[in-house]
């Protein structure tokens, strides 16, 4: 190989190297991010990509066609030029609309958000990631449309898609009806950090409001799943009882059912163990150290497990597929378990 033809290929590396810097400065890029670390990281985690632009998102933008049949219909999201087009045809009439919001974290997969006529739709099919592909949208398994409309989606009323982008997006509310102008796509720090606006305004005139800015770390227990069980559900939200599998994707939830869990021990909460301004681990011998924390002597009546002392999230927090989801969440009702069931 000619030195001109491995100057150019390092030329090229190069390139890429810096538009990919480029790209990650560009999302760092929050008015946290100056002084704070975790602001510079957490742009990146899946969280804060809960509610993506259809120009913003990668699973849209690098699949510029997807398609599905259930029944009578056909279902396409195609791309035009910086757009994505939903579609749903039963083979004599057909609607299209633009997707407003793709919402979900990109590595499980992605519910679609639509308007049309000042209504607001949640897509009946989702893009999931494990299948890279089109499937019936959680919670409309059961579903059995007989119009096109029907087809699209499930209706939101106002409060509901409040509701939805409270969760999935920052500064989305503001008394009980969705905000525009002010939303700010994915769970930024202001969507935990409430104070995180005046804090910054106060830079300025020199007044930090400190006592404001609250610590997960520092609240109790109790109040850090509460405080996450906003989004992630809490005992108040669950209308089923534990052996219902589809309660195994709400984590606080099924965290307040573990033995273990103690309203008085911070070594037992959601920030205990993840740290929401970096991507979940998901390699299970992450977590032992914070299993040991109280099961290698650390808590008196802790036992020690009989079976091993390592990977211990494998047995005691085992994997589990909810039905439709094409995804394995795990399960936090910490216990001896049954291996793949919510039970």
């Amino acid at each position: 190989m000619s030195l001109a033809v491995l100057f150019r290929l390092a030329t090229i590396v190069l390139l890429v190297q810096i538009a990919c810097f480029a790209q990650a400065n560009e999302r760092a890029k929050t008015p946290c991010a100056a002084c704070h670390v975790q602001g510079r990281t957490q742009p990146s985690t899946s969280m804060a990509q809960a509610a993506e632009t259809p120009q913003e998102s990668k699973i849209l933008s690098s699949l510029p066609l997807l398609t599905f049949k259930d029944g009578p219909f056909s279902y396409r999201i195609e791309r035009r030029d910086n757009r994505s087009i939903y579609s749903v045809s039963d083979g004599k009439q057909s609607v299209e609309i633009p997707v407003g919001w793709a919402v979900g974290a990109g590595r499980v997969g992605q519910t679609y958000v639509l308007e049309k006529d000042g209504e607001f739709y949640e897509s009946r099919v989702s893009y999931f990631s494990k299948i890279n592909g089109l499937d019936i949208t959680i919670g409309h398994q059961d579903t059995l449309p007989t119009t096109l409309m029907q087809a699209v989606g499930k209706r939101i009323g106002a409060s509901g898609v409040a509701n939805c982008f409270a969760c999935h997006a920052s500064n989305a509310v503001d008394n009980g009806k969705l905000a525009r102008d002010a939303m700010q796509p994915g769970v930024r720090c202001v969507r935990c950090h409430t104070a995180a606006t005046k804090h910054l305004a106060g830079l300025a005139e020199g007044e930090l409001h400190l006592n404001e800015m609250k610590k997960l770390s520092a609240m109790p227990p109790e109040d850090v799943l509460t405080f996450c069980g906003q989004c992630h559900r809490t005992a108040n939200d669950v209308t089923t009882n534990a052996n219902d599998v589809n309660t195994v994707r709400f984590a606080p939830y099924r965290l307040s059912l573990s033995k273990c869990y103690d309203l008085e021990d911070r070594r037992i909460t959601c920030v205990a163990c993840h740290d929401p301004h970096e991507e979940v681990a998901t390699d299970q011998s992450h977590y032992d150290s914070k299993c040991l924390a109280c099961h290698a002597g650390g808590k008196a009546n802790a036992k020690t497990c009989p079976v091993a002392a390592k990977n211990c999230a494998s047995c005691h927090m085992p994997q589990v597929e909810v039905p439709g989801s094409h995804h394995l969440f795990a399960d936090h009702w910490i216990r001896v378990a049954n291996r793949g069931k919510a039970q």
